[in-house]
């Protein structure tokens, strides 16, 4: 029997430059949905983008929701990582994401390397050794048919001192019964990621060339034979959030090139 209440996340990608306020403005309408906080994503795809503990505190200060950082053993080394989650703490920030972080593209590695100077593992318990609510990311690798080998990496995560996972997008029944039968013996939460689609090219796009996503043939299908595909897509989303009301603690919806409009439809 679940005990636990269920909480909704909003995935936020930092603007990449100095400039919140358009940001902003979008997440202080977003806060008065039924939702429970923000997550905040630290330079994804390798790419760089405002810092997200200044946007963490930003977002706070501005819709009083609470805000989670994402934390990657990429960017730093192990006396920055501290320094961070010390200052998140200092800010008000309870809660931290920790994951390894997208590779660096080939083609930055000219001019940007990785520094992974700890292990996620080790940055579980330095999280949790600051006093900060440690979440980790379950990725099944669907594109290798990693899940079990993604189930014993999510137990040694919550042996380091993970207190709830949030899996990569899902998107449909089966692939939500397939994480949920896989980490019933777990005793963590675990948070549904569901990312709305946009378009085709949109749902072929992640399903080809983004790994940890897999998007089925029915679901794709069905984006190219919809007269209107972000309804289409928000139709998914919504289906998978009733899913998650039963089978998950949780859900993080990440809204996609910033159109946190769909949320409406979601919500």
């Amino acid at each position: 029997m679940k005990t636990r209440p269920f909480t909704i996340t909003i995935e936020v990608v930092p603007p990449a430059g100095p400039d919140a306020n358009t940001l902003l403005s979008a997440l202080r309408k977003t806060a008065e949905l039924p939702m429970d906080g923000f997550s905040v994503a630290t330079n994804p795809v390798a790419k760089p983008r405002m810092n997200a503990m200044a946007l963490c505190a930003l977002i706070q200060q501005t819709t009083r929701r609470p805000a989670i950082l994402h934390c990657t053993i990429r960017d730093q080394n192990r006396l920055s990582l501290q320094a961070m989650l010390w200052g998140a703490k200092a800010l008000g920030i309870d809660t931290v994401l920790v994951a390894t972080g997208d590779f660096v593209s080939l083609g930055d590695r000219t001019t940007t390397s990785d520094v992974r100077d700890v292990d996620v593992f080790e940055l579980i318990a330095m999280a949790r050794e600051t006093g900060l609510n440690t979440g980790v990311v379950l990725d099944t690798r669907p594109e290798s048919n990693g899940l079990n080998r993604e189930i014993e990496r999510l137990k040694r995560k919550h042996d380091s001192g993970a207190q709830f996972a949030v899996t990569q997008p899902i998107y449909d029944a089966a692939g939500a019964n397939e994480i949920s039968t896989a980490t019933r013996d777990i005793d963590i939460p675990i948070v549904l990621g569901i990312l709305p689609l946009r378009t085709p090219r949109h749902a072929e796009f992640l399903h080809q060339k983004v790994a940890g996503i897999a998007v089925p043939d029915s679901v794709r299908n069905n984006m190219h034979r919809a007269e209107d595909p972000v309804a289409a897509g928000a139709a998914n989303a919504r289906e998978m959030l009733a899913l998650a009301r039963v089978k998950f603690a949780g859900a993080c919806i990440m809204p996609p090139f910033d159109h946190y409009e769909v949320l409406t439809d979601i919500l």
